[in-house]
């Protein structure tokens, strides 16, 4: 069974018409890149799945669950992540605390010291600054604090948009070797990148996005080879 499945999904902000019929698959245990230019409809795809869109029609199949009907909340609880592009980590908050809000969504069951140390391990930045407020630091650092935020729930599956935008290559290698252990350790992804060149090399296969329409699927090591393809539909 598909991780998530995404079939003939139309979506609208307002009159306006963003997605046209986008039909994609990601499996378990799997990165799946979704790449195009700016506005192409990449962020309405990942807010369509999470709920977060006025208006979606189409499938949207969670680990076999139908997702449209359900409210935005319900999809966290069924084991959806998703980091926002604009973070939001909340002002006024400890890093711990904007850990705790991560854990929200869970079943109750995980323990939120042990959570909080295993992230700490995870993030040594992090484990330096949890009771320093989470705003007041870098915008590589408050990534990393979203991308904890997200893990700490030990989700299935994460959404992840634009993770290296306005971030330094050293946090940018760091984030990638991290997605690479995520997944080896089983935790899907779904990464919406306009740097394609970073994205292609972490993913296992790619989609491309194009005025609201799926225009090319390969493996990303096809597409990361093919400079026309790239050229044609991703080029900023």
């Amino acid at each position: 069974m598909a991780m998530l499945e995404i079939e003939g999904l139309n979506a609208w902000y307002g009159a306006s018409h963003v997605l046209h019929g986008v039909s994609l698959i990601v499996e378990p245990g799997e990165i799946v890149a979704l790449v195009g230019r700016n506005g192409a409809g990449k962020t309405s795809t990942i807010r369509a799945v999470m709920g977060l869109m006025p208006k979606a029609t189409g499938s949207v199949r969670f680990a076999g669950t139908e997702l449209l009907p359900l409210p935005a909340h319900a999809r966290f609880g069924l084991g959806l992540a998703y980091v926002p592009e604009e973070r939001r980590i909340v002002p006024g908050l400890t890093v711990r605390e904007n850990l705790q809000l991560g854990l929200v969504a869970s079943d109750g069951t995980i323990d939120e010291r042990q959570a909080i140390d295993e992230i700490a391990r995870s993030f040594p930045r992090l484990k330096e600054r949890l009771d320093q407020q989470g705003a007041t630091m870098s915008g590589g650092e408050q990534q990393m604090l979203a991308i904890a935020r997200a893990m700490i729930a030990r989700p299935r599956m994460i959404l992840l948009d634009e993770p290296s935008e306005g971030i330094m290559p050293i946090l940018v290698e760091e984030m990638g070797v991290l997605f690479r252990r995520l997944r080896d350790e089983g935790t899907t992804l779904l990464l919406v990148e306009q740097n394609v060149e970073w994205a292609l090399k972490l993913a296992d296969r790619a989609v491309i996005i194009d005025q609201g329409e799926v225009v090319h699927r390969s493996s990303a090591a096809a597409l990361l080879a093919d400079k026309a393809i790239q050229e044609r539909y991703c080029a900023v």
